[in-house]
């Protein structure tokens, strides 16, 4: 009615009733937080002390059994005779003969053509895929408790003796390929270890490096501790130069693997982070030593024979290429195992979940919603809409931590929120590899192709198997609710 009375309006009734921030959201908002209306326009609230109404859940993790796992000298061990088997169904799809022919056939004598392989070249590629099981062995040795003087120069004695006899047979074979082939061929002898130095070794961020996280859930070895002093007065100052780049590879190719950090649930965000940080450090570590190993193992096993075959040798370039890519994918899977045990991908699902991830939504999207200032102080709760870099994001996980627009910690938390990603696609990988072996079995009309397929196959056989059965027991495991403790048989 015109010049009559009006009350307070739906929209002034709804906005005025609306809850205060600091009753959503647990935490400290020191940098104060705003609430859009429906027109998009700020309100801004006062930051006070805060009682949470809504509070993140607490954190609880699952027990997984201790799962058998093979250790340092017997993996080694097998994977050097993987190795092996490989190298050898490689020359025999190389150098193959058909020995079936009548008598009067120059070829039918043997079932290869001996006289055409280089032996020279087949000893080097023998010592340089035992390479690792020789570090292996003198590192074990070097660890062994000398309990008598005796024993003490029996250990130095048989480490000279392994060192010397390796080098020995490594330029044996050098000194003989260089009579026998051109530089451009002996240029594939070390090519893996010229890419490994520039990639592994001078790899820098281009930045200076931070200070480093507190050892807070993190297992410090002894004796590490004036390493890293030295190494960060080293980043603090100038670049490290060639020789101590060289030097601190050399070191890390020679001393054993670091141990298995632990995880304590750190109770701070920051602390939380700062333990993601070195585990995501330490993860790509290990995956570029996976990355290595299996690409270099591959290359001497599967490549570099087929650069020394002559040009008037005819081989199966298509079976060849075939028999690269499954012992690659064999040897990825088996080094990813050993160096990714299922403890450790258990670590880092825990340390992910105390992370945490943001989802960036579109601009315009949840304008009624309540949306909060992102603190790197507060433990964010699921579904909390935050802006940060001017950007909206709502929390994905039921504890967050992350920095919303670090892209490091949205990769971490898609990998290992599920403790079983990892294992799945090494499964996925394996079992696919083992069921197209299996198929190219059933069509091989040629004798090598079959003599091949069936002696990788007993090697591929026993790491499907470990997979599969950690993937059972794992499942098992992890469908247990959190607060179920296994018991021991």
């Amino acid at each position: 009615m015109p010049g009559g009375r009006r009350g307070p309006s739906r929209q002034q009734l709804s906005r005025s009733a609306l809850p205060s921030l600091q009753t959503l959201v647990g935490g400290t908002c020191a940098n104060g937080a705003v609430l859009r209306n429906r027109n998009g326009g700020p309100v801004s609230l006062p930051s006070a002390p805060v009682t949470a109404l809504i509070t993140p859940e607490p954190v609880r993790h699952r027990q997984i059994p201790d799962l058998p796992a093979d250790g340092s000298l017997l993996f080694e061990a097998l994977f050097l005779v993987y190795l092996l088997v490989a190298l050898f169904t490689q020359y025999i799809n190389i150098y193959k003969t058909v020995w079936w022919y009548p008598y009067n056939h120059p070829a039918s004598c043997t079932s290869l053509n001996f006289h055409l392989i280089d032996y020279h070249l087949a000893a080097f590629i023998a010592v340089m895929l035992a390479r690792r099981l020789v570090w292996a062995l003198v590192s074990e040795a070097s660890r062994a408790g000398a309990g008598s003087l005796a024993r003490y120069l029996v250990l130095i004695a048989a480490r000279l003796a392994l060192l010397t006899l390796c080098g020995w047979l490594l330029c044996w074979t050098l000194v003989n390929l260089f009579r026998s082939h051109s530089v451009l061929n002996l240029l594939f002898l070390g090519y893996p270890f010229g890419v490994y130095v520039p990639l592994c070794c001078f790899h820098q961020d281009g930045r200076p490096r931070p200070l480093p996280p507190p050892t807070y859930g993190l297992v410090v070895p002894a004796g590490e501790e004036d390493e890293e002093e030295e190494d960060g007065a080293e980043a603090g100052g100038r670049p490290k130069d060639l020789v101590a780049l060289l030097r601190e590879s050399l070191r890390e190719q020679w001393h054993r693997a670091p141990p298995l950090p632990s995880h304590s649930c750190p109770p701070s965000p920051a602390l939380i982070r700062s333990e993601v940080d070195g585990l995501k450090a330490d993860f790509n570590r290990r995956l570029k030593e996976v990355l290595f190993n299996s690409l270099s193992s591959t290359y001497y096993v599967a490549f570099l024979p087929l650069c020394f075959v002559k040009s008037t040798q005819y081989y199966d370039m298509r079976w060849s290429c075939e028999h690269l890519i499954m012992v690659w994918v064999n040897a990825f899977v088996m080094l990813t195992a050993q160096l990714l045990p299922p403890k450790y991908c258990d670590l880092l699902h825990r340390a992910a979940a105390h992370l945490g991830s943001w989802q960036k939504l579109e601009h315009g999207s949840y304008s009624n919603a309540p949306q909060h200032i992102w603190s790197d102080s507060t433990i964010w709760p699921q579904g909390v809409l935050v802006r940060h870099s001017r950007c909206l994001y709502r929390a994905v996980g039921p504890h967050n931590v992350a920095v919303p627009s670090d892209v490091s910690h949205a990769r971490f938390y898609f990998l290992f929120h599920r403790p079983l990603r990892l294992l799945n696609v090494l499964l996925v990988m394996e079992g696919g590899l083992v069921l197209y072996q299996l198929c190219s079995l059933l069509r091989a009309d040629k004798w090598n192709h079959t003599l091949s397929l069936a002696l990788v196959l007993f090697c591929n056989y026993y790491v499907f198997f470990k997979l599969l059965r950690d993937r059972l027991v794992l499942g098992r495991a992890y469908s247990f609710p959190a607060n179920y403790r296994l018991k021991a048989s």
